[in-house]
């Protein structure tokens, strides 16, 4: 069974061997706002909010997505373990 916190496990790891981080964010009042911020090597920042396979973001969580991406921000919701993997692929190029 695939568990978010595996995923967020799993994930901060790899941002990490690629020599970046992957902060848990939280911001005391501001519900919703996405679980981590990934910073990687050459300046990119990412804002990614986790969920199991199949699981989508409550009304809140896009909100703050929506608010984020009106900012100029990168913004990734990633459901799964393939999804996780696909974007690690596409942000190591």
């Amino acid at each position: 069974m695939e568990r978010e916190r595996d995923i967020e496990r799993w994930l901060r790891r790899k941002v990490e061997s690629m020599g970046g981080v992957a902060m848990k964010f939280t911001s005391p009042g501001n519900d919703g706002v996405p679980d981590r911020i990934a910073i990687l090597p050459g300046g990119q920042v990412w804002f990614i909010e986790l969920k199991v396979s199949g699981e989508e973001p409550n009304a809140i969580q896009c909100w703050q997505i929506e608010r984020l991406q009106k900012l100029g921000c990168s913004v990734v919701v990633i459901a799964g373990m393939e999804q996780a993997r696909s974007w690690i692929r596409e942000v190591s190029r």
